[in-house]
């Protein structure tokens, strides 16, 4: 009988021990992540025997950053089937699909993101208020042509959604919508407004000052990038925004290319654009 207690807490220690280890590689490799180390932490996550839904997500996330779409939707895609009522894994599914369909050819690209948008609208259909699946699932609307599922009416209606749980998101979207439709001031005011509502917000003064580079309004632009800087000295996402803007603009390369060697070497985060998007843009600069 003795024994028999004995082994069974042998078992018991040996299961949480086993269970301790698991979410320590997991959060390491969480941590990795987030600091953009995609192959560490597909180096953690790989070799684990068992593998549920979070370790195939993260799986996949690191594949997206790295631009491996084709595998980062194979993984999501076993994420998925080991737990098909998580919202956030079809969301990153749309955005592998997405990406699939931009970088694929003409044949297959339609398909892809026909994908993309199903899944976007699962993922919606599952959380109503996150926030990051209506934007992708407004800009998928705004951008796709309607016979592969977007139309300027669904994006509107989307725009009222995310407006009805967030003020600053709902003028936003309106913005992106009313300069889609080349009603420039309208654009312009909704943008504004979204910065005012939210100063302390690095990425709506962003949205501003590319908007008004977009215009040739260029002495503007620069003012708004500078209280941007303001806010958030030495951010990453400002010295990218603004490298882009000058390279579009074909102005300031010189200075582009300084932004893009800082950002290069900056601490970034995965909702920074990858160290990829800043070469290829550098490129552009003329290296």
């Amino acid at each position: 009988m003795l024994s028999r207690v004995i082994s069974k807490f042998t078992v018991f220690v040996f299961l949480l021990v086993g269970l301790s280890a698991g979410t320590q590689d997991l959060d390491h490799a969480r941590k990795l992540y987030n600091i953009t180390d995609y192959e560490g932490s597909l180096k953690i996550l790989l070799p684990l025997a068992d593998k549920d839904s979070s370790v195939y997500l993260l799986i996949g996330k690191n594949y997206y950053g790295l631009g491996d779409f084709k595998k980062a939707t194979d993984a999501i895609e076993r994420a998925i089937a080991a737990d098909p009522g998580r919202a956030e894994s079809y969301m990153w599914m749309g955005r592998g699909y997405g990406r699939r369909a931009e970088t694929s050819s003409p044949f297959t690209a339609p398909g892809f993101a026909s994908k993309a948008r199903q899944n976007f609208e699962k993922s919606v259909e599952l959380d109503p208020r996150d926030m990051e699946a209506l934007s992708d699932l407004f800009e998928y609307y705004l951008e796709a042509p309607g016979f592969m599922g977007g139309g300027m009416d669904k994006a509107a209606k989307m725009a009222d959604r995310m407006a009805a749980l967030d003020e600053i998101e709902g003028h936003w979207a309106r913005a992106r919508i009313a300069e889609k439709r080349k009603e420039y001031s309208g654009a312009e005011e909704q943008f504004r407004r979204a910065a005012e509502l939210a100063p302390a917000q690095v990425g709506r003064l962003l949205d501003l000052a590319k908007f008004l580079a977009r215009q040739g309004r260029f002495q503007e632009s620069d003012k708004a990038f500078q209280a941007a800087e303001k806010i958030e000295p030495d951010s990453p996402k400002v010295m990218f925004a603004r490298a882009d803007a000058y390279i579009r603009s074909g102005r300031n390369l010189d200075l582009a290319r300084q932004l893009l060697k800082r950002y290069l070497t900056s601490n970034l985060t995965p909702d920074d654009p990858s160290r990829a998007e800043a070469r290829k843009l550098l490129q552009k600069a003329g290296t």
